[in-house]
């Protein structure tokens, strides 16, 4: 059982409740299924997934986690959602991926396993809690010397706020309402200090564009609303 306090309940129990559509891709994930093509090709270019540990932080229902696995990752992915990773665990037993799923936090996991991981990822989930800070800080000591590090999430700005929120929960209704919460979105300057001073420096940048008419993703420069980070460690 967590005993750590970095976590909003109200957010597990949204992603608690829609466990069992995680592996629909006409389901409210759908999103997720859309962008994680994009996400893997842009991770797998910078660091090289085969053969590597990797740790996927807020791995949800195992979306990315098991696409790196396919691409020749050694995965563990961890989360506070356990309906979610008992999906995940049962659709890469189907698949005969090479991912192990855990019920634990980041910041728990360092007591167990500082500098395990060449590469890890935490997508999509620093915007769920109340401190990203320390889930950015834990990334980093979870890593080897000369990891990487990827973190995506969703920039702080009233345009932000009419595409994620407005637009994609009220208008084209692509995320269920509720998804987000705009208070919680973090700016790049931000999460670029926060990885920063946890010994982690940029490496690239990304920005996700979402094209509504043909409902595909792809990545760019423009960083307003969407947008991923690599780094590497010190």
């Amino acid at each position: 059982m967590a005993t750590h306090t970095n976590f909003d309940a109200a957010e597990l129990d949204k992603f608690q409740a829609l466990a069992s559509r995680w592996w629909d891709p006409e389901s409210d994930f759908w999103p997720l299924h859309a962008i994680n093509p994009r996400r893997l090709e842009w991770i797998d270019g910078l660091a090289s997934l085969a053969g590597k540990q990797t740790l996927d932080v807020g791995c949800g229902g195992g979306i990315l986690a098991e696409s790196m696995a396919h691409r020749g990752a050694d995965v563990l992915g961890i989360d506070l959602a356990d309906k979610g990773l008992k999906v995940a665990a049962l659709h890469a037993a189907k698949s005969k991926a090479s991912v192990t799923y855990r019920h634990i936090a980041a910041e728990e996991l360092v007591r167990e396993m500082p500098g395990a991981f060449d590469v890890v990822t935490c997508m999509e989930m620093l915007e769920h809690v109340p401190d990203p800070a320390q889930v950015v800080a834990a990334c980093s000591k979870l890593l080897k010397p000369g990891g990487w590090a990827f973190f995506s999430t969703i920039n702080r700005s009233p345009l932000s706020w009419m595409v994620a929120v407005f637009g994609a929960e009220r208008v084209l209704k692509v995320l269920p309402r509720g998804t987000h919460d705009y208070a919680k979105f973090i700016k790049p300057a931000e999460l670029k200090e926060m990885a920063s001073t946890s010994g982690l420096v940029l490496r690239e940048e990304k920005g996700l564009r979402y094209n509504p008419i043909t409902r595909t993703f792809g990545l760019g420069t423009w960083m307003g609303v969407n947008y991923l980070l690599a780094m590497r460690k010190d």
